[in-house]
């Protein structure tokens, strides 16, 4: 346990000598983001629409921001460089709960095998908790933006992020130890308990000028996991290529964000 939480710590510390710095040159912005979260993993058929839209979450939680191009304590800008004025860095912290079933082709009601059958009543959730940092890129001008010159700011972002996840793998036939319940694909290749991993995320998305203190904020992320049990399951990859992949989503969210005065 103290070894999956040890990395949740050193980057939270991390976080902080960037916001005692912060102090030094730089401003915090603050605010929260919501959105839905399309998991893609082991449940459902890959490339199938309806397991795209089937299998999707809700993601939730606060961010934080270092701004480069302003400095609160004397309400002025920085000194400008090309990096103060066109680049943020964004920590957060945010939590992921997703529902899980199979959808597609194989679990239609024109299927009627024992193997469509056992996929029909399997069901799953994961839940996450999401911690990291990106480096986001502006391509116009953040101190322009701030004034007032235009009211949307368009970026980039690229970062890492740490995941302490809980997943729950279930069946209406029975026990998952009892070999009628699962198909054959997924006997010894599920996990009914927590982990912990690392993604490597990427975002484009926008901010809207609301006020002279808030924006609103839209934001498009790709998330890939170094790991394949998010879900709970992990066939063996090498009689199932289909479920070769690692875990991944992809998150929309909307929210809002206040520049401190401190």
């Amino acid at each position: 346990m103290l070894n999956r939480i040890r990395p949740i710590f050193l980057l939270f510390m991390l976080m902080c000598v960037g916001t005692t710095y912060a102090q030094f040159g730089f401003s915090h912005e603050i605010g929260f983001i919501i959105g839905p979260n399309a998991f893609q993993s082991d449940y459902g058929e890959r490339n199938d629409f309806e397991t795209n839209i089937g299998n999707v979450g809700a993601e939730f939680g606060i961010v934080h921001y270092l701004n480069f191009s302003y400095r609160a304590e004397c309400n002025c800008f920085t000194r400008y460089t090309y990096f103060n004025d066109h680049f943020k860095v964004r920590n957060e912290l945010t939590y992921t709960t997703v529902n899980l079933e199979h959808f597609g082709r194989y679990v239609g009601d024109d299927k009627v095998s024992e193997t469509a059958n056992q996929l029909r009543a399997m069901s799953g959730n994961t839940r996450v908790i999401n911690l990291g940092t990106q480096l986001e890129y502006f391509p116009r001008s953040i101190r322009e933006f701030e004034s007032g010159g235009y009211l949307l700011a368009p970026y980039a972002a690229l970062g890492a992020q740490y995941h302490y996840y809980t997943p729950t793998v279930e069946s209406s036939l029975g026990r998952l130890t009892d070999p009628d319940v699962l198909p054959i694909k997924y006997q010894d290749a599920y996990r009914n308990e927590s982990s912990s991993t690392w993604s490597i995320v990427a975002s484009v998305g926008t901010r809207y000028k609301l006020t002279e203190v808030s924006d609103l904020l839209f934001d498009l992320r790709w998330r890939y996991y170094f790991s394949n049990w998010v879900d709970g399951l992990n066939p063996d990859e090498n009689l199932y290529p289909e479920n070769k992949a690692n875990d991944w989503s992809f998150v929309i969210s909307f929210g809002y964000i206040y520049y401190l005065d401190f």
